[in-house]
């Protein structure tokens, strides 16, 4: 393949884009790989599709390498499968929905476990006929309220999704390990730093999932590591470690006291300390217990449940990770304080939301026996010795509070939490039998028994992970590509016109001849500055300059990762690129 930069869609930028936030973002569309088209969509330029088909062929090959069959589904789907499942009022107003002309309603896909089980309904009548894992690449569509940040969020974005059925757990788990295998070889070749970590499973459901996030500053995703063992988790699915439950009647009866002007946390541990509230002046921001009030909405319908959830008062709720734990349901910042003159704003404690019928939820610090500084739900006034179990009964525990650096680690006795950001390339599930029992998918089992097979999904976000190696593969001149998924294999430069240029293109020819994936800058308006710029801008693994030495048979080898330069011989230049390459290819 032979590309000329003279007739290349190609158009390089010397400025950042106003709205790029992040360096993927920025830096594809200065080096003309995307174009934006619309709040949340791009359109792909020559190299950025290059680059984008060359990662879709290292799926591709790593899926069918473990005996996944690739099929297609429409992207256009009928809303009716989506009823049947849950998903359209699960999804709410994170999916494109439109009437046809009849005025049948569809959406457009989010992700396609529901057509993978009733095809599989449809053609398959016996458990010879499995176990079967089904794969496709497809445009998938997310109605994004604030895309941002290029392609790590945008409303259509192309996704690997693969789906498998076995007749029982074991085959599952056999299915999920191998694609959780599959899926490491695939972000190796890449050349990504990632972290497998638990995860939430979210829509999809089941019992069983992790993510695959690749390291970087501007992720979205917010991860933890542990200092002394290998638990890593996503912030949503991190466990809290509970104390052991003491005796609820152990400690002195609950007293309010007087506390004015105590409207934060730290101004209520201050006057308790002062006032030896409790007998007490060791008072602590932990020993406080947080009544925070919210709303939560269930799919499908109008109204909303108030619904308190009880932190320490060191913690702040962390709305990401409550939505999580509450999901399909949708989480809001209570705001109808005049509707609800029973709960004091700034004063609520627990002991009167059970008679007011008030959902109370807490974090698992908040084990029965334990005693808070609380509010005592009059204004101006708390209370001391407020203990779980009996002055108040939560509803049950929530992972809600937010996680920190230093947490213990709930996977090992010794380690602490730190944490860290990253973008999610990678998903996997198992899911169970949510769908096939939606669908009633039953084959004849081998004792004549009808027998439901059990499913598991496996996700790459194939376009993000085209984001994700730029944000860890660029320097400050621009992208540095990996050899194996790189638009082209060598980047040819003329330092010169006349002579210069023409033996470029006469090697770039020679080079592509060879199997080479060939990009030869041959424009003659521009300066052999801008001409260097743009291939450092680029990122093409490799450079050749056909320069001052051309006279004498040399042209210079330059490495984009390391600047390295060497002068070699074009004969030798020939052999090692040939040689080199054969070992990046897809």
């Amino acid at each position: 393949m032979l590309l000329r930069m003279s007739t290349l869609l190609l158009r390089t930028l010397r400025e950042d884009p106003a709205d790029a936030e992040v360096p993927s973002h920025r830096l594809l569309l200065r080096a003309g790989y995307i174009r934006r088209a619309a709040a949340g969509g791009y359109t792909w330029l020559p190299l950025g599709k290059l680059v984008l088909d060359r990662i879709t062929e290292v799926v591709r090959q790593e899926m069918t390498a473990i005996g996944d069959q690739e099929v297609h589904f429409p992207a256009l789907l009928p809303a009716e499968p989506y009823r049947t499942s849950g998903r359209w009022t699960e999804y709410g107003d994170d999916i494109f929905t439109l009437a046809d002309r009849k005025g049948a309603e569809h959406l457009l896909a989010p992700t396609h476990e529901e057509l993978a089980a009733l095809l599989v309904k449809d053609l398959f009548t016996s458990y010879r006929d499995f176990p079967v894992t089904l794969f496709q690449v497809q445009t998938k569509f997310r109605d994004e309220a604030r895309p941002r940040a290029g392609l790590l969020r945008g409303r259509e974005f192309l996704m690997k999704d693969a789906y498998s059925f076995d007749l029982d757990e074991t085959g599952l788990q056999a299915a999920y390990d191998r694609h959780r295998a599959a899926y490491q070889k695939v972000f190796d070749r890449l050349g990504l730093t990632y972290t497998v970590v638990h995860a939430m499973s979210g829509a999809m459901g089941g019992s069983a999932s992790e993510e695959f996030l690749a390291a970087t500053p501007v992720g979205e995703d917010t991860f933890v590591g542990c200092t002394a063992c290998d638990y890593a988790a996503n912030t949503e699915a991190v466990t809290t470690r509970a104390p052991v439950a003491g005796d609820p009647f152990a400690h002195p009866a609950a007293e309010a006291h007087d506390t004015p002007d105590t409207p934060t946390i730290a101004s209520l541990v201050e006057l308790a300390n002062t006032r030896r509230l409790g007998g007490r002046e060791d008072w602590t921001a932990a020993d406080t217990l947080k009544n925070v009030v919210l709303t939560v909405r269930r799919p499908g319908s109008d109204e909303a449940e108030l619904l308190v959830i009880g932190v320490p008062g060191d913690r702040e709720v962390d709305l990401k990770r409550l939505g999580a734990a509450l999901h399909p349901a949708t989480v809001a910042v209570f705001e109808g304080w005049d509707e609800q003159p029973e709960l004091v704003r700034g004063y609520i404690g627990p002991q009167v939301l059970g008679k007011l019928g008030i959902r109370y939820l807490v974090d698992p610090r908040v084990a029965a026996g334990s005693a808070w500084l609380t509010g005592a739900n009059e204004p101006g006034r708390h209370a001391v010795n407020v203990v779980s179990g009996r002055d108040f009964t939560p509803d049950g525990t929530i992972e809600a509070a937010e996680v920190r650096a230093g947490d213990p680690c709930p996977g090992c006795a010794d380690g602490e939490l730190t944490i860290r950001r990253g973008i999610e390339i990678g998903h996997i599930f198992q899911l169970g039998r949510r769908f096939t029992d939606a669908f009633a998918v039953d084959v004849l089992g081998p004792q004549g028994k009808p027998v439901r097979p059990t499913m598991g999904c496996y996700g790459i976000g194939v376009s993000r992970a085209v984001a994700a190696v730029a944000e860890q593969h660029h320097d400050d001149r621009g992208l540095v590509w990996p050899a194996a998924i790189a638009p082209c294999d060598v980047h040819l430069v003329a330092a010169g016109k006349g002579p210069q240029l023409d033996a470029a293109v006469e090697l770039g020819g020679r080079l592509a001849a060879a199997g080479l994936r060939v990009l030869v800058d041959d424009r003659t308006h521009v300066s052999a500055g801008v001409k260097f710029t743009d291939a450092e801008l680029i990122g093409i693994p490799r450079a050749v300059v056909v320069g001052r030495r051309l006279a004498d048979g040399y042209v210079e080898l330059r490495d984009r990762a390391t600047g390295e330069r060497t002068e070699l011989p074009v004969d030798e230049l020939l052999d090692r690129l040939t040689g080199e390459v054969s070992g990046n290819r897809v």
